[in-house]
């Protein structure tokens, strides 16, 4: 890719960023949030057609303005937001060979459904993905939507595979899965572009990088010649600094409390509390029932049973609705999906949870009032949007999640829940996070911190709850504690 430009609306994304990359090769493409990647990798895949400059494959220009376009050359992109790409009430198979289905068979008029899915089925077969190909994608947790993504990815004609975040929904033993995926389509001669915010991961996988900033590139190098924090500075443009948070902060009386939380098949019995001034961390491994606790907490589960208390006085928690009314926020994982409203401008969901401070005899919107608090929550979170009319869904991944956020800090509530909060974000957009979960501490709010990456539970709590098959299995000091302890309890060690 030669000299590419693109602008949007009220900013330039691209400024004559040149990319290059090798056939049998993973190649890391990163940058903070906002940098420019994912949008140079859109207009790799053909769904950007306004750009300027040149694209050349093994030597020769190509053309490439639609999507169509982009899979006839082999290029394959598995996008961050794996809900957005699958079809929900299709089977897996159907989904893996959905472009087969749309492309291959004009002038058609039968499917040999047999066929699609034993075809499917050996896709899957060959990357080790034990999923029936017959069974509902909506019936499917994250990681396995991930997979099928990428198995519909290399089903066809596979020349060059992006791969957006792919590991963030991913388990430790998933994303090994993955790697090993990778590693035998670089021996099958195809060009892997990995875009990640896990370090450790490109340094295990990729050969070369290239990083970008503010829509120019920065650098591209042979990975090992580059040291981790010669990376991030290179992201960043300065020095990096202190990464979590130093500060002073007093702990009060229990204000959050939930007792016997059970949801079938997801929660076992869960006991907790959280005091005025608390961060209290949730950790465990992809899939041990820390999202599923998170949602019961936030009346969002339907079957979840069990007391949860708010200053001493029992709740009633039938629905999302109901727990904000009573002082509940959930800064969900899967922020496009339930975090946002990407369709809508920056002010709107801004103040989406507050709304009714901005009218009058119930109906009226003052627009100035509304323009005037989303304006000031922008400048507050450093959120990189042209102005607070431009559509969420054109924000960095981190800007998005700063939205998600943002509507929330507009709301005051008393209990706070983040679940994953820095799932797919930059390291300068993470500490932007980090410093406004403290700021929300040191405001006597109570915190209850969801992930699954210990260094951040390490760094940023002042106890863990630690998650196994659905249950707490151990409460910790976070202060007593280190990343091996509770990963050991994390992987059921430890258990008597």
């Amino acid at each position: 890719m030669k000299n590419i430009s693109i602008s949007f609306p009220g900013v330039k994304a691209l400024s004559n960023v040149d990319f290059q990359t090798a056939a049998g090769t993973a190649h890391a493409l990163i940058g903070a949030n906002g940098a420019g990647k994912s949008t140079l990798m859109k207009i790799l895949a053909g769904a950007y057609t306004h750009y300027e400059g040149e694209i050349w494959m093994e030597g020769r220009e190509v053309h490439i303005r639609s999507p169509k376009e982009a899979k006839d050359y082999g290029i394959q992109v598995v996008y961050q937001e794996v809900d957005t790409a699958l079809i929900p009430s299709l089977t897996v198979g159907e989904n893996i060979m959905l472009d087969r289905m749309v492309h291959d068979m004009k002038g058609k008029w039968l499917v040999r459904w047999n066929e699609l899915h034993k075809e499917a089925q050996t896709v899957m077969e060959r990357m080790n993905i034990g999923i029936p190909s017959r069974k509902a994608v909506k019936e499917l947790t994250l990681a396995e939507k991930q997979m099928v993504l990428i198995a519909r990815a290399v089903s066809r004609q596979c020349r060059i595979l992006v791969l957006d975040e792919p590991t963030a929904p991913l388990s430790h033993s998933e994303t090994e899965q993955l790697f090993m995926l990778v590693r035998k389509l670089k021996e099958e001669g195809v060009s892997v572009i990995f875009i990640s915010h896990r370090l450790p991961e490109l340094y295990e996988i990729c050969d070369e990088i290239t990083i970008m900033r503010d829509g120019q590139h920065i650098i591209t190098d042979q990975i090992v010649n580059l040291e981790q924090g010669s990376v991030v500075e290179h992201m960043l443009g300065t020095k990096m600094e202190q990464q979590f948070p130093k500060t002073e902060k007093s702990v009060g009386e229990v204000v959050f409390e939930a007792r016997g939380i059970v949801d079938p098949g997801k929660v076992n019995h869960v006991d907790l509390q959280i005091r005025k001034g608390e961060i209290v961390g949730l950790a465990g491994l992809v899939g041990a029932g820390k999202t599923e606790l998170c949602r019961a907490l936030f009346g969002a589960s339907a079957t979840a049973t069990g007391d949860i208390l708010l200053n001493g006085r029992k709740l009633r928690l039938s629905s999302p609705h109901a727990a904000v009314q009573q002082g509940i926020a959930l800064v969900p994982e899967e922020r496009r999906r339930e975090g946002v409203f990407v369709e809508e401008a920056v002010s709107a969901n801004l103040t989406a949870t507050v709304l009714s401070r901005f009218t009058a005899w119930g109906s009226w919107l003052s627009s100035s009032k509304e323009k005037q608090a989303a304006q000031e929550m922008i400048d507050s979170l450093g959120i990189k949007t042209p102005n607070e009319k431009a559509r969420v869904r054109n924000l960095s991944g981190g800007n998005q999640q700063k939205v998600a956020i943002g509507k929330w800090l507009l709301a005051d509530a008393d209990v706070y829940i983040f679940d994953e909060p820095t799932k797919g974000v930059d390291v300068g957009a993470k500490r932007d996070i980090f410093k406004l979960v403290h700021e929300l501490a040191e405001r006597g709010k109570c915190v209850l911190y969801a992930t699954s990456e210990l260094s951040e539970i390490i760094g940023i709590t002042d106890r863990v709850y630690v998650m196994y098959d659905g249950a707490v299995i151990q409460e910790l000091e976070t202060s007593s504690t280190d990343e091996e302890e509770i990963l050991l309890y994390c992987t059921g060690g430890g258990l008597t």
